[in-house]
């Protein structure tokens, strides 16, 4: 369905008013964090449904925030046009979207209620719900799925003709209706013209003392109104998350879903099932990922290898180039045919144009190197920027920090040479085509094309070891 139904039903004029119901506390998570702000593949699971509803057809998204309001709002600061709405007390779904009618039944239309803690759902599932709910003219429409094991789900319950009949908590069922499969999976389409009324009808008469927004079906339906029902065609969709096992299958889920599709574009995952490639990461063609990497919300260009254990965020990487074994890499931008690792630490602000090296051990912060540069060994490169064909020897060292509250800046210019042990105490410039010896700890600038040394002359004392060694054993 996707972009194309989207389309259809904006033509059809359903442009629901969406609330997200986000203000639980999550009790059986055992944690002081929102439920809805628990991560699911690195991301608080609110969030995949926040785009899930930015996607879809709208007039308008609500969040209904209450347990960790300012944890919410804060996490929620990168979506635009959200309005926020307080549930005091935690009395039900009912009672949530009940906070929202002042500011939508004048606006009339259509009003979608989405759960913050249902990850899995996909937009061409709501697609169909609205389809179905507009073609139908419906006061409502459920969306349902089949589950082998249904216990703790509403049930949808339906007639001798198999229509709907009514949704009966699964607390409050009874023997024969706690076996039906078909279940509540907690998402709805309502028509607003008699659904807002309805909702200022429901009572708290059940188990719970809660306010069901599932009463609402009963009252319209009961009032002459349609309901209709659309099932889902993958029940694990409407996984919702309570504990912390239920988050750990919804991740293992997601993961599995995105590693497949990225391998029908021609990526190889050398272990599926050790590997984890967020929603937001984007990689091309022939790109390897071996055992153990993290893809974070990364961007891997065609031919891209990253070997076992290594770790990628927010970063780009240019084509044909090898992350390799055990690097982390964090808000960097790599370019063509790079060579990075095995076990280095690329820090943020981090550039690379193409043909660099970056070898075993080596550490860069806020940094660029110019094309064909390397660091091939055991160095440390902080607020620096170096130009093309430059070679920094083993152990070269910026220092750039003095105590105080700024970090100074090397330039170390194109084809320059710094040999294996050199120091730059910043602020320096090494001028174009420069030599720097071993062992030098440079603290002023270098001209272009000169040799800079500042090692102490060699001393050679004559049989200063042995008569040492003599000393040592008379004394034992």
């Amino acid at each position: 369905m996707g972009a194309g139904l989207s389309v259809k039903l904006t033509t059809m004029g359903i442009r629901p008013h969406i609330v997200i119901l986000a203000a639980g506390q999550g009790k059986r998570m055992y944690s002081d964090l929102p439920k809805v702000l628990h991560k699911v593949l690195y991301r608080p699971m609110l969030h995949y449904v926040l785009d899930l509803a930015q996607e879809l057809p709208h007039e308008t998204i609500s969040l209904i925030v209450g347990h960790g309001e300012e944890q919410v709002r804060a996490a929620c600061k990168d979506y635009a046009g959200i309005g926020f709405f307080r549930q005091e007390k935690q009395l039900g779904t009912g009672h949530a979207v009940l906070t929202t009618r002042d500011f939508l039944k004048p606006k009339g239309g259509s009003v979608l209620v989405l759960s913050g803690d249902v990850p899995l759902l996909k937009q061409n599932s709501i697609e169909a719900l609205l389809a179905k709910h507009v073609q139908s003219k419906a006061a409502a429409t459920v969306l349902t799925a089949q589950l082998p094991l249904p216990k703790g789900y509403g049930r949808i319950l339906r007639d001798a003709k198999g229509q709907f009949s009514e949704i009966r908590e699964d607390a409050d069922c009874g023997e024969q209706e706690r076996a039906v499969m078909e279940v509540n999976a907690g998402i709805y389409c309502f028509d607003g013209s008699v659904f807002w009324d309805a909702l200022a009808k429901v009572t708290p008469a059940n188990k719970q003392g809660e306010f069901y927004l599932t009463d609402v079906i009963a009252l319209l339906r009961t009032g002459g109104g349609v309901v209709q029902t659309s099932t889902l065609n993958d029940a694990f969709q409407m996984m919702g998350i309570n504990d912390r096992m239920a988050a750990a299958d919804v991740e293992g889920r997601l993961r599995a879903e995105i590693n497949l599709e990225w391998m029908k574009k021609g990526v190889t995952l050398e272990d599926p099932q050790g590997t984890w490639i967020d929603a937001l990461s984007r990689l091309g063609r022939d790109v390897r990922i071996e055992s153990g990497c993290r893809i974070l919300a990364t961007t891997l260009a065609d031919g891209v290898v990253v070997e076992s254990g290594s770790r990628i965020v927010a970063s780009e990487v240019g084509r044909g180039s090898v992350i390799k074994q055990g690097s982390y890499i964090e808000r960097s931008r790599i370019g063509t045919d790079c060579q990075v690792g095995p076990y280095a630490h690329l820090r943020p602000e981090t550039s690379l144009a193409a043909r660099v090296k970056i070898g075993n051990f080596v550490e860069l912060k806020k940094s660029s190197m110019g094309e064909g540069s390397k660091a091939s060994h055991l160095s440390y490169i902080g607020d620096a920027e170096i130009g093309k064909d430059v070679n920094l020897g083993c152990g070269f060292i910026t220092c750039n920090f003095d105590g105080g509250p700024k970090k100074h800046r090397t330039v170390i210019e194109d084809e320059a040479f710094i040999g294996s042990d050199s120091q730059m105490v910043a602020p320096v410039t090494i001028g174009r085509g420069a030599y720097v010896g071993s062992g030098s700890t440079i603290t002023k600038n270098v001209p272009a094309d000169a040799l800079a040394v500042t090692r102490a002359p060699q001393q050679n004392r004559e049989g200063y070891a042995a008569r040492l060694r003599r000393r040592k054993k008379t004394s034992e």
